[in-house]
């Protein structure tokens, strides 16, 4: 398999990258001019923390959140035969393998680097798709591992979860204020901007998100050389999340950004931030792809 490197995706990395730095910086500043009185050194050393933890614990946070088990070979025989063997058309060191236990038919990926990468699948999608529709979807998240976009996506999210936990906890109106309770003026601005920094960088990981799909889902169609299995599979697992209870989607819902298609209940407001291109595209794009295989 000649693996091309996707230049669109590395420039949206970078420029995302880039960009939430920037936004960053920004934030931290906000927080130094209003709060004069807290050491800027405890700042940066909060957020040299929490960047630690989600660097090197990313994997296992992803899996704790969604309940999924590292599994043994004895255990899946055949699943760890598949992925052994796409690892070997794409080149990848073979991963940890997961299982999540859900009626809601989905697959990820995780982890730091192809050599700490966690490929997971739920116990319903096994039942649900064919062979050949599984190897898709694995080669699918495989792809992401390939193209290194996971751990982006995840230190991405670093800015909108610092934001994030300030807009939802007085924990951090206690931190900066301190025993200056006439800085409420003060704590509502950072209040404010914080919001403004959570939109924007939302905005900016959602942009990403949507485009490494587009690039995974063509790393599997040159993996597997079977686009179409790939087409079969985003339709059947679209069909039956239709059906799925909506209880069980919201349980899985945090992790949608990780998923290679999104459970969405209905009944949040992630409804409207769609980490995922519409399927009609994602078919679209896969069918052009096809026919470029088979002009080769």
């Amino acid at each position: 398999m000649e693996w091309k490197r996707d230049w669109g995706l590395t420039t949206r990395v970078l420029l995302t990258g880039f960009l939430l730095f920037i936004l960053y910086l920004a934030f931290m500043t906000v927080l130094v001019v209003f709060f004069p009185g807290v050491s800027i050194w405890l700042i940066v050393g909060l957020a040299v923390v929490m960047g630690f933890i989600q660097y090197f614990f990313s994997d296992k946070l992803v899996l704790w959140t969604t309940h999924s088990r590292i599994i043994t070979d004895d255990e899946y025989p055949e699943l760890h035969r598949t992925v052994e063997k796409l690892c070997h058309e794409a080149d990848l060191p073979m991963p940890k393998i997961a299982i999540m236990q859900s009626p809601v038919p989905n697959a990820f990926a995780t982890g730091r680097s192809p050599k700490h990468a966690v490929v997971a699948c739920t116990d319903s999608i096994l039942r649900l798709l064919t062979k050949d529709e599984l190897e898709a979807v694995l080669a699918h998240e495989l792809s992401h591992v390939k193209n290194r976009d996971i751990l982006t996506m995840t230190m991405a999210s670093f800015v909108a979860m610092i934001a994030s936990m300030i807009m939802q906890s007085f924990f951090f109106s206690a931190l900066f204020g301190g025993n200056n309770r006439d800085n409420g003026a003060g704590w509502i601005v950072v209040w404010i901007v914080s919001i403004i920094v959570y939109a924007l960088s939302t905005l900016l990981i959602l942009a990403l998100s949507r485009y490494r799909e587009f690039a995974a889902d063509r790393g599997s169609a040159l993996i597997t050389r079977n686009p179409q299995a790939l087409i079969s599979a985003l339709n059947k697992i679209s069909g039956r999340m239709e059906v799925v209870p909506p209880q069980a989607k919201a349980k899985v819902e945090g992790a949608n950004a990780f998923f290679i298609i999104p459970a969405l209940s209905g009944n949040t407001i992630m409804e409207l931030f769609s980490t995922h291109p519409p399927i009609e595209k994602r078919i679209a794009a896969l069918e052009k792809i096809g026919i470029e295989l088979r002009g080769n």
